[in-house]
């Protein structure tokens, strides 16, 4: 199979999925579709026992193309623009202090509970993996998806605030966890030899998050001008000039040395702002934010495809899985303490909602940041401990939390 074989029955199944989850399951779009992956996955093994030469086409669909350029470049900063470009500005610049202290602060402590605790965990079942690669996991697997939880939430009474707030704090936290754990992993690959010092390490981190913001700001104010220039009807050119948009920034960042990713956000924000306004001189038009919404569904469903696929190729080990099970408590917890902390030193001068704890910290699913993170992983030794890990974490967290944070929002807010 060549490159667009694959790609093609990617976007066939993503679309299959996407089908089946609106018209049949109607259930919130990531539990939905993980559902429809683990069928996909129990249906391929089951395949698999019958035909014994269909893994090793699927080992070689999986091996013989690298992955990571793709999802790193392109399928993250798409995901990531299109995330932001339903922010409300405004009101995330009313929000800004909290929404960034959430972000960054929490990030920071949920990396290193998720790190350390899960070094042990493995220690203690004796699966070898270097502390730094544990710190690359927490850092990966922080990011929270609370899109797949924004349809049931909308429709209890929260305010406007709190839901900035839900939304805006997984916005940052996602590009900031890519830059952690991209920083993680130059220092795990470095090795004791050229380990740098925590100076260093606070330079280049804040290097990157800084170069990205300028990056996104002059991209997006650009892109933004460009756009009101053009009129609404013409709406081709205006999906064009937002899709050169982000893989220009992306590429600029990239050969920048700065997080491209943070740089997607940014652009997202300033470009959205003025488009949901819903005035005539608007810069956007709706047909752009239906597009990149349907892109980031798309994206979404082909990373859960391709995480089916992957389980194919990686050891069914019974503990791996179990240090993934254990890893989803782990994570919980580190969620609820990262959020906790922030929140408490914040109310000293900031009011907050009541159960605005409860709601961020059970609202915060995984979902496809971090799959689309460790599948772009380079190869090192546990690589697949940390796929295996991820994979069980997003499956719980999904269908777990997914499924429950109904009955949360029934408790703590009444209906509109």
């Amino acid at each position: 199979m060549n490159i667009l074989d694959i790609l093609a029955l990617f976007i066939c199944l993503a679309g299959i999925f996407i089908y089946v989850n609106t018209y049949y399951l109607k259930l919130p779009s990531s539990v939905g579709l993980m559902i429809l992956a683990l069928g996909l996955s129990l249906a391929l093994l089951i395949i698999e026992q019958i035909i014994p030469e269909f893994k090793l086409g699927t080992e070689r669909i999986l091996a013989d193309y690298d992955y990571h350029e793709v999802l790193y470049q392109l399928v993250l900063s798409f995901m990531l623009f299109a995330g932001a470009l339903q922010i409300d500005f405004k009101k995330l610049a009313e929000e800004r202090t909290p929404v960034l202290i959430l972000a960054l602060v929490g990030v920071l402590i949920s990396t290193f509970i998720i790190g350390s605790a899960v070094y042990y965990l493995l220690q203690w079942i004796n699966i070898p993996l270097d502390y730094m690669y544990c710190l690359v996991f927490g850092a990966l697997i922080s990011p929270t998806d609370p899109i797949a939880v924004t349809a049931t939430i909308r429709k209890y009474s929260l305010s406007k605030n709190l839901e900035t707030r839900i939304a805006g704090e997984s916005l940052f936290n996602d590009g900031i966890a890519v830059v952690i754990t991209l920083t993680l992993l130059d220092l795990a690959h470095a090795g004791e030899d050229h380990f740098l010092g925590i100076v260093d390490i606070v330079w280049v981190f804040g290097t990157d998050i800084t170069g990205g913001i300028v990056i996104g700001l002059f991209l997006g104010y650009l892109g933004y001008r460009i756009l009101k220039y053009i009129d609404n009807d013409e709406v081709e050119v205006e999906v064009l000039m937002t899709l050169a948009l982000v893989m220009a920034g992306t590429q600029l960042a990239e050969f920048a040395h700065v997080s491209a990713k943070q740089a997607v956000v940014v652009m997202g924000l300033v470009i959205g702002n003025e488009g949901k306004s819903g005035h005539v001189t608007s810069a956007a038009g709706d047909y752009v934010f239906k597009f990149w919404h349907l892109v980031e569904e798309t994206l979404n469903a082909m990373l859960f495809v391709l995480i089916g696929l992957e389980m194919l190729i990686i050891p069914w080990r019974l503990d791996y899985f179990a240090a993934g099970f254990f890893a989803f408590n782990i994570v919980l917890f580190a969620r609820y303490v990262s959020v906790s902390l922030p929140i408490a030193a914040m109310s000293t001068y900031r009011s907050f909602e009541k159960n605005t704890i409860h709601v961020l910290a059970w609202g915060g699913l995984r979902g496809g940041i971090p799959i689309a993170l460790s599948l772009s992983l380079p190869e090192f030794e546990g690589k697949e401990v940390i796929i295996t890990m991820t994979y069980t974490v997003v499956v719980c967290s999904v269908l777990y939390q997914g499924l429950t944070i109904p009955k949360l929002m029934r408790i703590t807010f009444p209906k509109k």
